[in-house]
């Protein structure tokens, strides 16, 4: 009898205590960041019934895109930076950004094909002219570099995703033999009048440097792979359209069609790498069209990547190709300041490209020395801030905007519809937890009344602010 009476009031006592936890109310944890104050925890919200019009909906069962991540781009100034800082200082940046749960949690990074326009300096990886058969052809030069960046990065996180691309080939392969585009006599030796390449071929339209080029790229993905780096993606080119006074190259979108679905496109379906397409700098969605409806090209194209004014485009192409994976695949950059209206910028920036359908989201320069002028004499923004007169470093302002979505919104997250309040953004994690942004770029605070299916967090946003809310297990 004793035994059946405690097993009885066991019973109750569990029925009791689920009673209980179904009855607790749920809860909103909420960070802040502001021009003065960082990452600041602010007051756990509980979500209350909404008896009151909400400023926002957010419609948990609408999902939209699928988000594969966050993440920044490896470059050479980047690593030249960073080691100006102890082996501990640099640690603590790289488990920062990299780490899993601990601070921006990348997952998808970019890296150049050869020299940037923040590199150390011009070279590709074969400047052997006539050299078809890429014999030449050698990472040497990423070895200082670029290499053991991206080794400091997967020793954080070891699953972290790459996808490259190159601002210009092998001199050799443009017919201007130089790695510029325009002549700049303060930072280049092109020689000759200044010009305008958009919308003709820098690249010589012949088969066989095609051929080349794709091998060329080939040899990249093997030499990264024999150093314990897997490259999943490419893009033929960085700016197709834009003529630089640091490594690029113009090309038509017609002939970048050619090189894809007839080159390139079967040299990496050998290696089992994806193609995107990009990156699109322009607001011409019919420079996607031409790629996307090749009957050869498209066959191979599993993403396309947009930057800078290439923006404007991104709505009508996830429109019309709504099955199409869309990066975003360079920030905009700065100047150099890391003011925080720069980081509100960028905040906005974000909303927009994740609001048309990006499901990748890189920024750009991951540190940079103080000032951040590149090799070719442009200032640009960083995360990361190093001073190398004093050997310390800084978090920026853009930093603590990246890693407001980028913290919480796991890979696999969807985007959920939401309507109301400008700037506001909402996603449902794999785990359940959803993640709601939203910013306040008025001089005023903002009571918001955000409506999440028949309940309501009430928050008022401080002036000159971004914020994110969790709700849910995480």
């Amino acid at each position: 009898m004793k035994t059946k009476m405690k097993g009885y009031f066991s019973l109750l006592l569990c029925a009791v205590l689920m009673m209980s936890a179904c009855g607790e109310s749920k809860k909103a944890e909420w960070v802040a960041t502001t021009a003065s104050e960082a990452w600041a925890s602010q007051p756990v919200l509980v979500l209350e019934t909404a008896a009151v019009e909400a400023d926002a909906d957010v419609f948990p069962e609408k999902q939209l895109q699928t988000i594969s991540g966050f993440g920044a781009c490896f470059n050479e100034l980047g690593w030249s930076s960073l080691s100006f800082l102890s082996e501990t200082d640099r640690n603590q940046v790289m488990e920062e950004l990299f780490s899993p749960g601990k601070g921006a949690n990348f997952t998808v990074c970019r890296m150049p094909v050869g020299a940037n326009d923040f590199s150390l300096n011009w070279y590709s990886y074969n400047e052997t002219a006539g050299d078809l058969a890429m014999e030449h052809f050698s990472i040497a030069n990423d070895e200082k570099t670029l290499i053991p960046f991206i080794l400091q990065a997967k020793k954080y996180n070891p699953d972290v995703v790459l996808w490259a691309s190159p601002w210009s080939p092998p001199s050799w392969l443009k017919d201007n033999n130089h790695y510029a585009c325009r002549a700049d006599a303060n930072v280049n030796d092109l020689k000759g009048p200044p010009v305008e390449r958009e919308g003709s071929n820098m690249f010589i339209q012949k088969d066989e440097y095609m051929q080349a080029y794709a091998l060329y790229f080939g040899k990249f993905i093997d030499e990264y792979a024999k150093k314990d780096i897997q490259i999943t993606m490419v893009a033929p080119q960085n700016e197709f359209n834009s003529c630089q006074n640091f490594p690029s190259c113009t090309w038509t979108a017609g002939a970048l069609a050619k090189f894809v679905g007839q080159y390139l496109g079967p040299e990496m379906e050998k290696r089992g790498v994806q193609l995107m397409f990009g990156t699109m700098e322009r607001p011409d969605g019919k420079l996607v069209d031409t790629v996307l409806t090749d009957v050869n090209a498209k066959k191979y194209v599993t993403s396309v990547g947009f930057q800078w004014a290439g923006k404007d485009a991104i709505k009508d192409i996830h429109q019309r190709y709504p099955d199409m994976k869309l990066y975003q695949t360079e920030q905009e950059c700065g100047n150099g300041r890391n003011d925080w209206k720069g980081a509100a910028y960028s905040w906005q920036l974000m909303e927009h490209y994740l609001s048309n359908g990006a499901s990748v989201y890189d920024y750009w320069n991951i540190s940079l020395a103080k000032g951040g002028v590149s090799r070719w004499g442009w200032a640009q923004n960083s995360l990361v801030v190093v001073d190398t007169t004093s050997n310390t470093y800084v978090f920026t302002p853009e930093y603590y905007v990246l890693k407001h979505y980028s913290h919480y919104i796991q890979p696999g997250a969807y985007r959920l519809e939401t309507s109301g309040y400008e700037h506001l953004l909402a996603f449902r994690n794999p785990d359940g937890s959803i993640v709601i942004t939203a910013g306040n770029f008025e001089n005023e605070d903002q009571p918001l009344k955000i409506r999440l299916n028949k309940q309501m967090i009430q928050p008022t946003l401080k002036a000159n602010s971004v914020n994110t809310f969790v709700i849910g297990v995480r």
